[in-house]
């Protein structure tokens, strides 16, 4: 007989409210009451396993993904990055799409990049005012974001880039302040003042961008062109085919909302557990200023191995998606329990780095414990594990390390006083509440 583990017995109703609104507070009680694995219900998803046993998390991520189906997990992103999206494939066409994928995000081409990402934070950081409180998660946004539409669309500053940004900033504001809008019976047009009405009146302004923006990169025809974008566009399969115009859709807005709210999100974690701990940010200068990299050529984890590890601490404590799924196929045992077929099993990224037995002082942040190790990834897994981890990992932490190394070298920055960080939800991400604010005290040239 299959039994389903041990979970919270109110309503589905009540757990999903609880979930969107008190997803940390719901975790660490399901934690203390039901121990590492335990069962969440939510109305009109399948029952959810959340796992936080390493041992657990290595059969998922091992597993045969054709019998552990990410794809069908992430349904509920679908109404948001399309259904030809990476994130919503299983199978040969998950293999297919992430060949297809993969090139531009590795070596030396994702390295052509790092130039772009310090000009364009630094001109953010030369808006920024000197002596008033600004939020922090608001500017990382604004670089991400650009970064995003420079090096991943290769648009350049004009007309084009502004129309695509302000519809893409709206939307993603409309769906990170209406965390409801996640839940499938909600999404519904019920007039022209319903917010789900703007998201749909806005997906279809960004297609029609970016159909436009297909068809003249084919005019074009240039061959010099480095962006993603254009890589993906001129991509060949085995069989010679290449995307569809609604494929590079759903690839590229999938691209945006994963490489854009999640990496601004961090960047404004670090920054909020820096200016914690002026310990860190001490010892981060100098590693900084030593190297000279706020202005030097593009950095690598080997070159600046504390601000590696300080960003990879942050990462542990605050993991911006919290838990990750597979959609069992067929019933199968997972972690001691005989799952039947239909559950999503959920490694749980929050939970499994706060366990004491697996790290040492599991809630104090403290950078060091990444200097010269590397932990299992069935322990740390900030970017999803096994053959669906995150495909652009590299690219992100290559990003951050730029932008933090810019940001901690060209201004003096500290939290304004008083200020009391909370956790709250922006869609599927947690970030830090009020945009985490801060005050520049002087900036440098």
């Amino acid at each position: 007989m299959r039994v389903l583990p041990n979970g919270p017995r109110v309503p589905a109703v009540l757990q999903v409210l609880r979930w969107l609104r008190q997803p940390i507070p719901m975790l660490e009680a399901c934690r203390r009451r039901y121990g590492d694995t335990f069962t969440l219900r939510f109305p009109g998803f399948d029952p959810l396993v959340l796992m936080s046993d390493p041992t657990a998390i290595k059969e998922i991520f091992t597993g045969d993904p054709d019998e552990l189906r990410a794809g069908e997990a992430n349904v509920v992103l679908a109404p948001f990055v399309g259904s030809d999206s990476l994130l919503l494939a299983d199978g040969a066409r998950h293999r297919r799409k992430r060949r297809l994928l993969m090139p531009p995000f590795h070596g030396e081409r994702m390295q052509l990049y790092g130039e772009l990402m310090r000009a364009i934070t630094d001109r953010v950081i030369d808006a920024w005012p000197v002596g008033r409180a600004f939020p922090i998660h608001t500017e990382t946004q604004g670089i991400t974001l650009d970064v995003i539409l420079r090096a991943v669309f290769g648009l350049d500053e004009g007309a084009q880039m502004d129309a695509l940004r302000a519809r893409l900033v709206e939307g993603a504001s409309v769906v990170t302040e209406h965390p409801m809008l996640m839940i499938k019976w909600l999404q519904r047009d019920l007039g022209p003042l319903t917010s789900w009405r703007r998201v749909e009146t806005l997906r279809a302004e960004v297609d029609a961008l970016l159909f436009t923006e297909f068809a003249r990169r084919r005019r074009e025809k240039r061959s010099d062109r480095t962006d993603i974008l254009s890589l993906l566009m001129a991509a060949r399969d085995e069989e010679g085919r290449a995307m569809s115009d609604t494929e590079l859709r759903d690839e590229m807005i999938t691209l945006l909302l994963a490489g854009h709210e999640t990496t601004a999100t961090t960047l404004a974690w670090v920054i909020q557990h820096v200016l914690e701990h002026p310990a860190v940010h001490a010892r981060l200068r100098t590693e900084l200023l030593e190297r000279d990299a706020g202005v030097g050529e593009p950095v690598g984890a080997s070159d600046l191995p504390y601000l590696d590890a300080t960003i990879k601490e942050t990462q542990r404590l605050m993991p911006i998606i919290p838990l990750v799924g597979r959609r069992l196929h067929t019933a199968m045992p997972v972690g001691g329990y005989e799952l039947p077929a239909g559950v999503v099993a959920a490694p749980c990224a929050y939970l499994t780095h706060r366990r004491p037995d697996l790290w040492e002082e599991p809630d104090v942040f403290h950078p060091e414990r990444f200097l010269g190790k590397r932990p299992s990834p069935y322990e740390f897994f900030p970017f999803g594990g096994g053959a669906r981890a995150c495909l652009g990992a590299a690219f992100a932490s290559f990003e951050m390390k730029i932008v933090l190394a810019r940001i901690l070298t060209r201004v003096e920055m500290r939290a304004v006083p008083g200020y009391q960080v909370r956790v709250v939800r922006r869609g599927i991400t947690f970030a830090p509440s009020e945009g985490m604010p801060v005050v520049i005290e002087q900036r440098a040239a």
